[in-house]
């Protein structure tokens, strides 16, 4: 069985931490920070668990909070740490630590928050910052928009997503998001992908609450823009396009009248038990004497438990066609129960979206 993913934050990951701010201050009571640590603690779930553990910094370390972030910092392991997997969860507890001891000492909050995310990430710690601190926070920010290293800049771009998820909502961000704005209108070209993803994330977030305003930045990003910055784009609009959006559609350059054309659409098997798979494929077509692309995705009508159904798109693929050429498109769709969507027996309808449009598909019947 796979292991749990809060039972790699154990025993062993609380001596690590241990260790490390015993290396950093000479007084730290090591053996009872493990053992306070490890009380109660594979009773909870992985955030829980570093928290307690956060907690347990707090009361082992100096009462001067000033003095606890200069010990917290020197403790933190070298930018160039080769981490995988979990390893990183270690420094979990640090950002806890931060958000919560460090609002009065500003300035060493931020030196700790810079020098964590060079080694994990404060993305969540920040936030607590840019609530209570939220003008001095963005000015930093701001500055670290430029910083040599690619962490604080990502963390410029992920600490302000209104939805980060594992995190609360920035709900001023969602009321408005201009300040986040700002930032990303400095990153958007930034020379590291790592950063790059996380300004299109951030702009995928702002699309949930302020669609227009997203669809209308990215417009303006497209003109002139690179390879590179026609890529983020593309990953901000992900959910508007999904949704198929029109106006987000038509940023890419897929208007709602794609001459593309249908001509035939296949599923195999037409009859499948739930927990198979089913392959769907179709023929397109442009017949027209100009070339032209189309965006073409899948929407399934799922049957849902009270007979009725629920759409759901699949992402296919951007095409380019010549005058009266035609392609084939095919994906493979697995009918396995999730948690996050379980399937009934039913006839299930299948449409193909050209441009957000959808045409006449097919169907297949699913069965227990």
């Amino acid at each position: 069985m796979a292991e749990l993913l809060k039972d790699s934050f154990g025993a062993e990951v609380v001596r690590v931490i241990a260790r490390s701010l015993a290396s950093a201050w000479e007084p730290f009571d090591e053996g009872g920070f493990v053992a306070n640590s490890l009380n109660g603690l594979d009773d909870l779930e992985l955030t829980d668990r570093a928290k307690h553990v956060a907690s347990t910094m707090a009361s082992h370390l100096p009462d001067d909070r000033g003095e606890a972030l200069r010990i917290l910092t020197a403790s933190l392991g070298p930018e160039d740490e080769e981490l995988t997997g979990m390893e990183g969860f270690k420094y979990l507890p640090h950002g806890y630590f931060i958000a919560a001891h460090g609002l009065d000492h500003f300035d060493l909050a931020m030196e700790a928050q810079y020098e964590l995310t060079k080694c994990f990430t404060a993305e969540f710690s920040i936030r607590a910052y840019l609530e209570h601190h939220p003008d001095a926070t963005l000015r930093r920010l701001r500055l670290w928009t430029s910083d040599p290293s690619e962490h604080p800049r990502r963390l410029v771009s992920e600490g302000t997503r209104p939805r980060l998820p594992w995190a609360p909502r920035l709900r001023a961000f969602q009321r408005d998001p201009t300040p986040v704005l700002e930032l990303l209108e400095l990153l958007k070209d930034d020379p590291s992908e790592y950063v790059r993803r996380s300004v299109a994330n951030n702009i995928n977030d702002i699309a949930k609450d302020h669609p227009a305003l997203a669809v209308d930045v990215s417009r303006r990003w497209w003109t002139d823009a690179d390879d590179n910055r026609r890529r983020l784009i593309r990953h901000a609009l992900r959910s508007l396009i999904k949704a198929g959006d029109s106006n987000a559609l038509a940023v890419l350059g897929y208007g709602p009248d794609s001459p593309v054309e249908v001509v035939s659409v296949s599923i195999d098997p037409p009859l499948v038990s739930i927990g198979g798979k089913i392959r769907i494929s179709a023929s397109l077509t442009n017949p027209t004497a100009s070339a032209c692309g189309a965006l073409v995705d899948i929407r399934i009508h799922f049957v849902k438990a009270s007979g009725e159904t629920s759409p759901k798109v699949f992402k296919g693929s951007e095409i380019e066609l010549e005058p009266g050429d035609s392609t084939s498109l095919s994906k493979t769709i697995s009918l396995k129960q999730h948690s996050t969507r379980k399937h009934y027996p039913g006839i299930h309808g299948v449409e193909f979206l050209i441009n957000g449009e959808p045409r006449p598909g097919a169907q297949f019947e699913l069965s227990v």
